[in-house]
């Protein structure tokens, strides 16, 4: 693995591991009324779509191993272009059944390649 394609990798899983770290303790309540919360998750998922992006456009062979990074992606392009039509609801629920296993590919496909500083 190309190192700047690792770097993008664990930019993404850094970012996941900050959207655990924030919403950790929260529901979906507490998610829907703090401003700061949905804006600091947001952020992160920005932060994982285009760090995916970018590593797919250095590696297109991640995208076989990710195949749904074209809608990680697409998630990233929403919050960015489309901010005023976000719906949080679907926003929480990625945060509660995708994050984690998003984390663990990450880490699956780093340590295959020889990373494990993550």
């Amino acid at each position: 693995m190309q190192p700047d394609v690792a770097k993008r990798l664990l930019d993404a899983h850094k970012a996941a591991g900050r959207i655990r770290d924030f919403t950790a303790g929260k529901n979906f309540q507490d998610f829907s009324q703090s401003e700061l919360l949905r804006s600091a998750v947001e952020r992160q998922f920005e932060i994982i779509g285009e760090a995916l992006g970018r590593a797919a456009v250095a590696d297109p062979g991640i995208v076989r191993s990710m195949p749904e990074l074209p809608r990680i992606v697409g998630l990233r392009n929403r919050l960015i272009h489309g901010y005023d039509s976000v719906d949080d609801e679907i926003v929480w629920d990625i945060v509660t059944t995708k994050i984690g296993p998003l984390a663990a590919k990450l880490e699956r496909i780093l340590a295959e390649a020889g990373y494990s500083d993550y």
